[in-house]
């Protein structure tokens, strides 16, 4: 038997993406009912040596899923709403994933250092507990916050359907509704664990760096975003592939709970089209895998591959 690729994911408009080796996969439910499953080919960069390669592929796959994340969201949004409107630039898509880091810099490292320097604390190691539960509870608020919005709720009920059904991926079970339903909505290698562990590990950075003038703690908290995200990819990478460890499950706990603000119980229809996605993925890269019948055509689900069609045009 082949061996078993980590795939991975995230929730969308309306849908589910999958991300396999070499496809990225978008499944879509529309308001008819029904499930539109959309393929690319991944760029080269997402695939070659450096991806591979400890500590630098923790700032590819950052970028990767902030650049592929946005993708998806907005051409799933398409899809939901069977609109085909054009395909978002380059430029634009770049300027939309440096908005969005800019946005998380500021809330969480900028905003936090601000209100630790109030304090007038002295000690390097207490400055940066502080500051590092300052950027926790900022973090917990806002996922809080997130969730009182209705069209998230049902954006995390499509998280915890995508979690479900690569948990039951990983442990072997066939892709079927009444099988994968009953797993959890939380997983070890989910992004919501992700940037709690940043944050943990950037208290340990950070003591290293010390107390300084203004402007350069705020250098230092752009500056070493890039080494943080590294640590933590592979802090995250290390606890995916030894998840019965002990430590790993006490370690990875805080994370697991966390991801209670940004999940939802999927109803079925939700976990049809996270199945639908990660089926495809496997059908096109692991084929002697598929353990259900694959159909090119029904009733209630339409398939749109674009093979030659590449993540951005910009890469």
């Amino acid at each position: 038997m082949a061996e078993r690729f980590y795939y991975g994911g995230q929730a969308v408009v309306e849908g589910v993406m999958m991300r396999g080796q070499d496809t990225c996969v978008t499944a879509v439910r529309r308001t008819d009912g029904k499930i539109i499953v959309e393929s690319q080919v991944l760029p080269k960069i997402y695939k070659g040596k450096m991806r591979k390669t400890p500590f630098v592929r923790g700032i590819i796959v950052l970028l990767e899923s902030m650049v592929l994340g946005i993708q998806s969201i907005i051409r799933s949004a398409n899809l939901a709403l069977e609109e085909e409107n054009e395909e978002i630039s380059g430029w634009m898509l770049w300027l939309m994933v440096a908005g969005s880091i800019a946005f998380a810099v500021v809330l969480f490292f900028l905003t936090p250092l601000f209100i630790t320097k109030l304090f007038n604390i002295e000690s390097s190691l207490l400055f940066n507990l502080v500051d590092g539960l300052i950027r926790i509870a900022i973090l917990v608020v806002y996922l809080g916050l997130m969730g009182f919005l209705p069209e998230l709720k049902k954006v995390f009920s499509y998280h915890g359907a995508e979690h479900k059904t690569v948990n039951a991926y990983e442990n072997g079970v066939p892709m079927e509704t009444e099988d994968v339903k009953k797993f959890s909505t939380a997983h070890v290698r989910c992004g919501t664990s992700f940037t709690f562990t940043v944050l943990i590990i950037a208290v340990l950075v950070f003591s290293l760096v010390g107390i300084h003038q203004t402007w350069l703690m705020v250098l230092s908290r752009i500056v070493l975003i890039p080494v943080i995200s590294s640590i933590s990819y592979e802090a995250i990478y290390f606890s995916g592939r030894h998840t019965n460890n002990w430590l790993v499950k006490i370690l990875s706990k805080p994370g697991l709970l966390l991801q209670s603000l940004t999940t939802r119980e999927p109803d079925e229809a939700k976990l049809e089209v996270a199945i639908a996605a990660l089926r495809k993925v496997i059908e096109t890269e692991q084929p002697e895998l598929v353990t259900w019948k694959v159909e090119k055509e029904k009733p209630t689900e339409e398939t749109s591959e674009t093979a030659s069609k590449t993540a951005t045009d910009s890469l």
